[in-house]
């Protein structure tokens, strides 16, 4: 296996690297299979694995003539509906015609032989992603920062001003009692893990006295939810760190990464999972959005300069918006909280995830103090 180097004009962290201990599969059977599905790949080089992501496995294969990404669910039990590798591969087969920024996927594997689990495979794209600094190559543009958040607010507005139906994925979901799924569904995840983490884990209780916070966020939310006033194709988990810009150029998103919750429904969630993310400078170390440490001082337009540019694009009415964001804010809770409730489990293998348990009760927190009218910072 070959060193792996970071992407040109990226400084940190590595695109790829190792595959990590625990992370192996059988490759030499993974590549017979794609030499044996896909044309002109040539003899496998090396294997890297994507080193950023928190969730699916991602690697990237070397053969002698071509680079492909090969993604598939984390090892162990995952909840119902996450980690949806065929969702993935109706996106990506389709999305690429009318969505230029969608990366295609080539081939969908069903045979849990291959690779142990559904995988997909994608076309490499190389580029630069954002994660804590403005990428070398483009410090030389005058306001980058603001460059590259502008450039991300307009990958999620082009997103949402397609027609599910001529892009030929109207497919991807129902719309209708979309948001009122989404409610039911992730409090049905949380409570799935709730048990042992507020039983046994001090640090990841959700609430003074061990209470249930995060469920209380989730009944708030449910009783005070907006209409839906339009609905659209949806990424579900939109954010700085999941969009690719080519190495010199900061001023438009090249490729958006993992589809695998993508569907149809109301906008505004994606929207309201993107401010979840970002940082403003109304933000203090105690209240603060779910972002990599660092894009905080990159000079990113504030979250009521996103929400402005994203209503400019699409006409869209943002009264609403901070619901859309508190909803963001909770549903990252139980995210950590699976993620984390995996690697308790020794169902993961990646250290990281040993660490989130702290985060939980702050993005509870957050969402509550966002339901309530507090720190939203998006001009509301």
């Amino acid at each position: 296996m070959t060193t792996a180097q970071s992407v040109e004009g990226q400084h940190s962290p590595p695109e790829y690297g190792p595959v990590r201990p625990g992370d192996e599969l059988d490759f030499d059977r993974l590549a017979g299979y794609l030499q044996d599905n896909i044309d002109g790949l040539g003899s496998l080089v090396a294997v890297h694995q994507f080193l950023n992501g928190a969730a699916n496995l991602t690697y990237l294969l070397e053969f002698a003539d071509r680079r492909l990404v090969v993604r598939r669910p984390p090892f162990g039990d995952i909840a119902v509906g996450a980690h949806d590798m065929k969702r993935e591969y109706r996106a990506l087969s389709r999305l690429w015609r009318s969505y230029d920024r969608a990366p295609r996927a080539y081939l969908l594997c069903v045979d849990l032989a291959i690779a142990g689990a559904d995988f997909l495979v994608i076309e490499y794209r190389p580029g630069v992603v954002v994660w804590d600094s403005v990428p070398a190559a483009m410090t030389s543009y005058d306001n980058a920062g603001r460059r590259i958040g502008f450039a991300v607010v307009d990958a999620l507005a082009e997103l949402h001003l397609l027609d599910p139906e001529q892009a030929g994925v109207a497919d991807l979901g129902r719309p209708d009692g979309f948001v009122d799924r989404q409610l039911h569904g992730w409090r049905a995840r949380w409570a799935a893990v709730a048990e042992p983490l507020l039983a046994n884990l001090p640090r990841a209780r959700t609430g003074a006295d061990g209470d249930d916070l995060v469920a209380e966020v989730g009944a708030r939310l449910a009783a005070t939810k907006p209409q839906t006033v339009r609905t659209s194709v949806l990424h579900n988990d939109f954010k700085i760190d999941n969009c690719q810009f080519a190495a010199g150029n900061p001023n438009r998103v090249q490729s958006v990464f993992d589809w695998d919750m993508a569907t149809i429904g109301d906008p505004l969630v994606d929207l309201g999972t993107m401010l979840n993310y970002w940082p403003d400078p109304s933000d203090d170390p105690d209240n603060r959005p779910s972002h990599p440490d660092g894009q905080q001082h990159m000079g990113l337009p504030s979250r009521a300069e996103v929400a402005e540019r994203y209503a400019q694009a699409t006409g869209a009415d943002l009264a609403a918006v901070s619901w859309y964001e508190a909803f963001g804010c909770w549903k990252t809770a139980i995210v950590v909280a699976q993620l984390y409730h995996r690697y308790l489990m020794g169902n993961s293998h990646d250290l990281r995830q040993g660490l989130k348990g702290d985060r939980i009760t702050p993005l509870a927190q957050r969402a509550l103090a966002i339901l309530r009218g507090e720190h939203t910072g998006n001009g509301t």
